[in-house]
């Protein structure tokens, strides 16, 4: 996301790299540069002489984790009195003090703050100082787009400070996280530089630089005061000590497109009138809309506030009002605005459009919920069940929660619904808490501040059978917060929260996520549906989805198709591969039945198995198309609903297809694995410290013990295993007597435990083999285990193979891996 910074900066001991970055800033060309610069060395002489550095210790520098004598914040001044007043950001010194400044000529002064105001971001610094040089500044009507600018500042380090950069006005009258408008520029500007001048080639000052653009792959995009609101601010701090503004007694909106920075000719809305304040008294409505002050347009905030630079408290004003009845004008005398609040930022992203015009109210059909819509509400974050949602005002001066807990207490009484807000304020300043009874929804209330910072924040509770509506509003200070306007306004949102979604409201936008299918979008071009309630996961070059149950899921793997190959070719060859797996009474197969998706053609089947104990279903659909392959296996218990699993399976099929736009324009080669399977290939593994080998089929996965020093090694298959066991500190005969009283206490606790126990000679050494048929959980197993030494070490070789898989193939490798088994001396 874009943001901007105030550019202020910390300065650490400066580095080489730092000097570097500076100084290869290049300054933007135009027509005419060259001729501009040759008067450049001038105006800088003229000019820079009353430019100043500021520098001081940051407020929270008295942390002892912050205590370094190297951390300091900077900034720039400029002289607007020889006597030593130093005009500057009002950002840059709001958190400093020990401040000193530093003239161009190298001089240290000890300053101190005498006028501060936020809201233009403007303050002045005085310094014991007479015969400064002080700046001169420009005619506001002189300035124009594409004249030529430089910047004067302490950009980065305050070993910097004085730095000159080179451009050009690049706009007027921009509305950037301001209450004023701003100047636009590509002269450079960087960390340091607020408070700094932006100046013309006629040495004079045009504006006061306070903003930056810090997004990674922006440059050149700075913003400074005007001179108009310098010399406005100027002309107050020196008559009335601060800025005198006057006050109508109204909180206003803006429309959707004044937030996002659209022209539009729509006006502000009133979204509250303070009782008794002159806009109460001239008749001002909550709902009108303000179009004008006097002949002034009122389209933005920053209109607003450049129209009310024009007057002073006392005086009259005419209002140009627009409501459902028509247009209106009131007058009145403005009265004087007292309120030390910061002024609210203007929101600098207008990179998307709006889909809710007309939209006033917002709610969730599923949840049964509606509160208002107001233009600069946006949503940042909703949960995927639609059970928690967060809104966070354009202006970053508050955030909503709406939180629903389900499966609640159906009858809980107000005390109830009280201790459930009190549940988690444990540190937390609570400054009210009550049970509210008012129509159309009764509700719990806690105001609180945090433990931690300037956070206020208000909880609400609402209960509709067993569900309660936790509605949360977070005001990031306090200062905000205690503002009688901002907080009705605020409370006027948190009222119009009501327990009802009003479907036939063509202005109440629905957020509701409720669905019973979540659509999949895959960067291999394909999209299809699974049930909501299924959760996903990816792995490879497949995907899977899985019921809250993980008793049935569906998978989806893609892979490349070869050169030539086929879709009934590839599916006939999947089927052979199933059938060969398994032993035939432990399998069924419905058989390959050719079809139509998405006007693709398809091959589906349908595969049964069993372990012995229950069997599970596989319904497989096979597709090609601008080859590549897609399989989607959706799998099943028999004890399934079946009528609904038919209905998961005919909503993915209907819902397949093949959007070009979803394919990664990167999608290359993705190598199918079973093309390259051969079931005769081995693979060797040595384990050195035991000092043995063996050669498994490649297709057989290992265990965790992978590294080659471990005491145990497991090779997996589906339906069985091959596990190594070695012991160098053990005798044979004790292993042997260990292993034979575990058969005992099977046999002994089981009488369908049988087993049998012969002496061979294998791997020129003397066996003893236990050879096991048993069925554990309903799953019939042959187990053969082999114990014996190998050069004072003990081995125990155990090969494992259910009988739904013990194919005459699959137990020929099994016994095959066995014997490659080779063993060698220290």
């Amino acid at each position: 996301m874009k943001k901007l910074r105030t550019i202020r900066n910390k300065v650490v001991k400066a580095t080489a790299t730092a000097v570097i970055l500076a100084t290869l800033s290049a300054p933007a060309a135009y027509a005419g540069a060259a001729e501009d610069r040759g008067v450049i060395p001038a105006v800088i002489d003229k000019t820079t002489s009353s430019v100043v550095a500021i520098i001081g210790k940051p407020t929270d520098s008295k942390k002892v984790w912050q205590s370094s004598r190297y951390n300091l914040a900077h900034g720039t001044g400029v002289v607007v009195r020889s006597n030593g007043y130093i005009l500057t950001n009002a950002h840059v010194v709001k958190d400093m003090h020990n401040i000193t400044v530093v003239t161009s000529d190298g001089k240290s002064y000890t300053g101190k703050t005498t006028h501060y105001d936020e809201e233009s971001d403007l303050a002045l610094v005085k310094i014991e100082a007479t015969g400064l040089s002080a700046a001169t500044f420009a005619s506001p009507t002189d300035i124009k787009v594409g004249e030529p600018v430089m910047a004067i500042g302490t950009p980065l380090s305050f070993t910097l400070r004085n730095s000159v950069t080179y451009g050009i006005v690049s706009g007027m009258e921009r509305s950037v996280q301001s209450k004023y408008q701003l100047i636009q520029t590509d002269a450079a500007i960087n960390p340091g530089n607020s408070g700094g001048a932006l100046v013309n080639l006629k040495g004079e000052v045009i504006g006061i630089n306070t903003l930056k653009y810090v997004e990674y792959g922006v440059d050149s995009l700075g913003f400074a005061i005007p001179i108009d609101t310098v010399q406005h601010v100027l002309d107050h701090f020196f008559k009335y000590g601060k800025v005198k503004r006057p006050y109508l007694g109204v909180e206003l909106g803006e429309s959707w497109e004044a937030v996002v920075g659209i022209p539009s000719g729509n006006g502000l809305e009133v979204t509250y009138v303070e009782p008794d304040s002159p806009a109460a008294k001239a008749g001002v409505k909550q709902g009108d809309v303000l179009m004008a002050i006097e002949e002034a347009k009122t389209r933005t905030l920053v209109e607003y506030n450049e129209a009310l630079k024009k007057f002073l408290p006392e005086q009259k004003v005419k209002l140009k009002l627009q409501n459902a009845a028509g247009q209106k004008v009131a007058e009145l005398t403005l009265g004087e605005d007292e309120s030390s609040a910061t002024s609210p930022e203007q929101e600098a992203d207008g990179s998307y459009i709006d889909a809710d015009q007309g939209k006033t109210h917002i709610g969730d059909s599923h949840y049964g919920w509606s509160m208002k819509y107001p233009a600069g509400l946006i949503k940042v974050d909703q949960s995927s069940d639609g059970e928690s949602v967060s809104f966070a005002d354009s202006k970053g001066e508050f955030a909503i929660n709406i939180n629903i807990q389900e499966k609640q207490s159906v009858d809980l009484s107000p005390l109830g619904l009280l201790r459930k807000l009190s549940d988690n304020q444990y540190g937390n300043t609570v400054l009210e808490k009550q049970y509210v009874e008012q129509e159309p929804d009764n509700y719990a209330k806690l105001i609180g501040k945090r433990e931690f910072g300037d956070q206020f924040y208000q909880v609400r509770a609402y209960q509709k059978a067993d569900k309660i509506f936790y509605i949360t509003l977070a005001v990031k200070s306090g200062e905000l917060y205690n503002n009688s306007f901002k907080r009705n306004s605020y409370n006027d949102l948190l009222d119009s929260f009501v327990l009802s979604y009003d479907a036939d409201n063509g202005g109440l936008k629905d957020i509701s996520v409720y669905q019973t299918q979540d659509t999949v979008t895959t960067p291999y071009g394909l999209m299809f549906d699974v049930p909501a309630e299924w959760s996903g996961r990816e792995w490879g070059g497949g995907l899977t989805y899985r019921s809250e149950d993980e008793e049935k899921s569906l998978s989806v793997q893609v892979t490349s198709a070869a050169s030539g190959d086929t879709l009934k070719a590839w599916a006939n060859r999947e089927e052979s591969r199933f059938t060969d797996r398994y032993v035939a009474d432990y399998r069924k197969v419905k058989g390959a039945e050719e079809t139509e998706i998405a006007d693709v053609a398809a091959i589906e089947n349908r595969y049964s198995y069993t372990m012995g104990d229950k069997w599970e279903h596989m319904h497989v659909i096979y597709l090609i198309k601008d080859k590549y392959k897609y399989e989607l296996i959706t799998t099943y218990p028999e004890d399934a609903n079946q009528e609904e699993m038919n209905e998961v399976i005919a909503d993915l099929k209907k819902s397949i297809h093949f959007p070009k736009e979803a394919t990664n324009p990167s999608l290359g080669f993705i190598q199918d694995e079973d093309d390259l399977l051969d079931l005769n290939r081995t693979s060797t593994y040595t384990n050195e410290k035991y000092r043995y080998s063996v050669k498994a089929p490649e297709d057989w996965t290992g265990g965790y013990d992978d590294e080659s020093g471990s005491d145990r090694k497991t090779f997996h298959f589906e339906g069985g295993s091959f596990t190594i066991t070695a012991d160098d500190s053990s005798d044979l005969q004790d292993e042997v007597n260990s292993l034979e009283q575990d058969y005992k206490k099977s046999a002994e606790t089981d009488a369908n435990y049988k087993y049998t126990v012969t002496d061979e000679k294998l791997f020129d050494t003397d066996v003893k083999k236990y050879a096991t048929q048993y069925k554990s959980r309903n799953v019939p197993y042959t187990q053969n285990e082999y114990v014996f030494e190998k050069h004072g070490i003990v081995y125990t070789v155990r090969l494992r193979l259910n009988d739904a898989v013990k194919t005459d193939e699959q137990w020929k490798r099994l016994n095959d891996a066995f014997f490659t088994m080779h063993f060698k001396d220290k």
